[in-house]
């Protein structure tokens, strides 16, 4: 599945209902400058200008669901305080069914507050009250699960460790989940797997997975033998292990596994990443996708994540966007006009200043990558027009082109200053240019007296027309002739 595909069917998923159950806490963000140290203690004073509430825990896997546009429901445990109150406003204001929150007036609400100065947390304090959920709250969540589990597609459990995750609560969302046919994904707590036993996966980090393992999982291999380790101790279909700047591993009861590799990208801020991989895996499944290319999708996301600061929710157009603009060589080929023209729609959407230029390109040589790199100089994204074999050969000739289009088109898009490669037919690009409408257009030197093709509409429309200069020497011709004199 190349991107544009894969960005279609991101795009055109269903609304499926996911169903968290886990520790609901608000995180508040108490931000400022810190411009002295106190004269009463060798600490920096930081003067708050700012504070921001938003959904942390089990709330902040809600509102990623809630970005990717699936119907949420959220099982869980709130204080009858004001903290409480201001989450579950947080949750209506997103759309978050809360029928299924219950309240305890024997504990708090769990508040983070994080003191931030610019982009650096000084200090993080907790209020909170861990110990296991019992009595009325007990009782009360374990009527409601079945249910709640029955309408869903996707049951998450979300373990923070602060008591509402007890093992008869657990043991009660897997046991419907079962019955009704639903898959059930754990991001665990703790050195005990067993308490998961016959959930379909679970996704720790790979501390994680190494204290409930209780050795190091240094290498891949490592990695491997833990996931397998893991699925046999849980009872589980698969275990999913996130490796950080390693990216995310995961294998099945069944035997397949793959390594997704991390994607490139400044990390600024990894709080909530887990959370993203596992509502992202969540509501990829509860769509019906296999659990490799639930990972994949999940990967890119957490790329997204890590890049912002505090928590973050990626919506479906920023996925989708993320996975245009990781495209492979594979993915520069735009082999028809709606990949175009979907290509086209997310660079304008990106506001990238598109470059056009046009060419055989029969054999590749170095003329022709210091053309193409003095072309990607004029903006931000390069698109090159090539001519299709009939074209080719009414201009150059019956003996051309040397190379297919397929050949001449792949090679093209793995050159690192290409973005994008399409082909037009007929005997001059005017047609592409008038629909690409670049906001630049290149072409050599040597067509300043012939005319440049498209100079007329690329004008009218408020763009540029560049000659780029030639590398003396250097032609697919004389190469060509060279090859048949020796």
């Amino acid at each position: 599945m190349n991107a544009f595909e894969l960005e279609k069917l991101v795009l055109n998923l269903g609304r499926p209902r996911v169903l968290i159950v886990g520790d609901l806490i608000l995180d508040q963000y108490l931000s400022g400058d810190v411009t002295r140290i106190s004269p009463e203690a060798p600490i920096p004073i930081l003067t708050a200008k700012r504070s921001e509430d938003r959904l942390g825990g089990a709330c902040n896997v809600a509102a990623n669901l809630v970005a990717m546009q699936a119907e949420v429901d959220i099982v869980g445990v709130l204080g009858d305080d004001g903290w409480g109150r201001a989450l579950r406003q947080l949750l209506a204001e997103q759309g978050i069914d809360t029928g299924g929150i219950v309240l305890d007036r024997t504990r708090p609400t769990i508040q983070k507050t994080r003191l931030m100065s610019g982009s650096q947390q000084m200090l993080r304090v907790d209020h909170e009250d861990p110990r296991p959920v019992q009595g009325d709250a007990l009782t009360a969540l374990l009527k409601l699960l079945p249910e709640r589990v029955r309408r869903a597609k996707a049951v998450v459990l979300s373990d923070y460790g602060k008591g509402v995750l007890t093992q008869e609560v657990i043991r009660c969302a897997i046991d419907a989940a079962r019955a009704a046919g639903v898959p059930v994904l754990v991001d665990p707590k703790g050195e005990d797997y067993t308490r998961y036993r016959g959930a379909t996966l679970v996704t720790p980090n790979r501390k994680e997975a190494e204290q409930a393992l209780g050795r190091r999982l240094a290498r891949l291999d490592d990695v491997t033998r833990g996931a397998e380790e893991l699925i046999g101790l849980s009872e589980l279909n698969a275990a999913v292990i996130t490796l950080g700047a390693e990216g995310i591993y995961y294998r099945t009861r069944a035997g397949s596994s793959g390594h997704v590799p991390a994607q490139a990208r400044a990390v600024f801020d990894v709080t909530g990443a887990g959370d993203t991989v596992i509502a992202q895996l969540g509501f990829h499944l509860a769509c019906g996708l296999e659990l490799g290319l639930a990972v994949h999708l999940a990967n890119q996301a957490a790329a997204i994540v890590v890049g912002r600061l505090g928590t973050h929710a990626v919506t479906r157009s920023e996925l989708a966007g993320a996975i245009l603009e990781r495209a492979d060589g594979a993915g520069k080929v735009l082999a028809t006009r709606e990949e175009l023209d979907r290509q086209l729609a997310a660079w304008r959407k990106q506001g990238k200043r598109i470059v056009f230029t046009n060419g055989c390109f029969d054999v590749l040589h170095v003329g022709h990558v210091t053309y193409l790199r003095f072309a990607k100089g004029y903006g931000d994204v390069l698109l090159v027009g090539v001519n299709e074999d009939e074209s080719v050969r009414r201009a150059k000739g019956p003996t051309r082109p040397v190379n297919n289009l397929g050949d001449r088109m792949e090679v093209l898009a793995a050159l690192e200053c290409v973005d994008a490669v399409t082909s037009f037919g007929e005997d001059t690009p005017k047609n592409l240019i008038e629909h690409v409408t670049p906001n630049v257009l290149v072409k050599g030197a040597d067509w300043a007296d012939k005319g440049v093709v498209g100079r007329e509409w690329v004008e009218a429309h408020g763009g540029q027309v560049v000659l780029a200069p030639l590398v003396p020497g250097k032609s697919t011709t004389s190469i060509l002739e060279r090859g048949q004199k020796s």
